[in-house]
Order: structure tokens, then sequence, then C-alpha cells
């Protein structure tokens, strides 16, 4: 019998995402942004220790390469979905051991994805939400400062280990991103870590605010997006997905 082909599901965009074994919340946050959309997300889970600390993030490197490869080709683009990770191995390391495996093919992370979200903004100074230890949050602090972003004022909540991240409601983030922006001359909140929730509180949190709130999750989505091409004005929450990138 004869039979005819095409392009596969999804019939557009096919993107890949490396998410943490440990991560819970990004698949769901993902689907919301991408419902009804023509766009295939391949996903694949690279090995992650339960604790987020940078002895045990750094581990990730020799796995990435390996991980990527279990991705099919022909990619418009692959994220590396750690925010704290890529804070750990560099930016750059992260690109070049993916494009390992997809040459060619544009690769970001929550880290790189949130300076490019907020240079789109015209953001420079924010206050920064986190569940991590100290450990993790300051070299984050050098890396955004590294791009030229400022961190005012940062909340944490202090927690290394990633199945308990995933289970912070939604109503003590929002708080502690209230508390966060007191501080004067907050131009923006970045709340850090694929595997905390905020989709469900961005939107109210930038009405109360009367700022851009971005998560690691929605800049990710985004940048991974407009990398492939697709500017998905309206797609997802928060004033990051009501502009067109340049």
């Amino acid at each position: 019998m004869t039979y005819e082909l095409d392009q596969g599901a999804g019939a557009g965009l096919r993107l890949g995402l490396i998410l943490l074994s440990t991560d819970e919340t990004l698949e769901y946050e993902a689907r919301q942004v991408l419902a009804g959309r023509e766009v295939n997300l391949l996903h694949t889970r690279i090995p992650a220790r339960a604790d987020v600390t940078p002895e045990d993030l750094a581990t990730m490197a020799g796995e990435m390469t390996a991980t990527a490869a279990l991705l099919p080709q022909g990619l418009d683009g692959v994220a590396y979905a750690c925010t704290s990770g890529a804070t750990i191995i560099g930016s750059e390391r992260v690109e070049a051991l993916v494009q390992m495996a997809h040459p060619g093919v544009p690769v970001t992370n929550p880290l790189s994805s949130v300076v490019a979200a907020l240079g789109e903004l015209g953001m420079s100074r924010i206050a920064m939400v986190t569940p991590y230890v100290e450990e993790v949050t300051g070299p984050m602090r050098e890396a955004l400062a590294a791009h030229g972003v400022e961190t005012v004022s940062d909340f944490s909540f202090g927690q290394k280990e990633d199945r308990t991240v995933a289970r912070i409601t939604e109503a003590s983030t929002r708080r502690a991103i209230v508390e966060a922006a007191r501080k004067p001359g907050v131009e923006a909140v970045f709340t850090s870590c694929t595997n905390l929730r905020t989709f469900g509180i961005l939107d109210a949190a930038e009405a109360e605010l009367g700022i851009p709130v971005i998560s690691s999750n929605s800049a990710l989505l985004w940048r991974l997006l407009t990398l492939a091409g697709q500017p998905a004005v309206g797609w997802g929450p928060g004033r990051l997905f009501g502009r067109e990138a340049a």
C-alpha cells in the first residue's frame, strides 16, 4: 500500500527540552503556553541529584551531550532547563555541549533567557526570588551582574531539596515577590528555578506591583520560541509575552 509523508506531529516548530530528572513543574507550565499551537515540544531528562548545590549541579555537564543526543535531529531550538545548573556550568559551555549532539541548532537556558528577556523589556535592576541556598544564589547574582543585571534585592526560601521546591505554593512565591520588590529602584522581579510554580500568579503580581515579573519558565519558553522564529505574542503570562521580540 502506498503512503504519504509530512513533517510529523505538530507540523510547525520542533523544539527540544532537556529537563532535570527531578523537575515536576516546567512541563505543566509549558503546556499552558503551547496548548493548541503548532509546536512539537520534545522532552528528554538529564540525571540530576536531589539536592541543589553547586557540586551536585556541576555533575550535569558530564551528562549534557549524551542527554541531548536522545532528542531527535532536525530541531529548531533546544533548551537546557535548569537556571542554577546553567549558572554553575556556564551558558557558553552548555551551548557547546548541546551542539555537539545538535550542530548549529540554537540553544538557550533559563539564565541566558532571563538576561535576553530583561534586555527586551529594557530593565537592568531586579529583585530576585529563589528557592536556593546561598551557595547557589550568590553565583547567580554574580552571573547576572556579569551581563549588566543588578540584583537590588533578593529573597530565598533557602531550600536545597528539589522535591520540596516543586511543592512551594504559588501564594508563598507571590508574597516573596511582593516583599522583594519593596526596595527602591527595582525595575522588574525575576523568580528563579524551573521547578518553582509561578504561572498562576505572574499576571496578578505584575498588576499589584506595576512592574514586569519574569520567571525562569516564562523567560525560557519565550526565548526558545523567539530563537526559533516564533514571537509568541500573547501565548503566555506576563508582560514578556505581550511583546514581539526585535
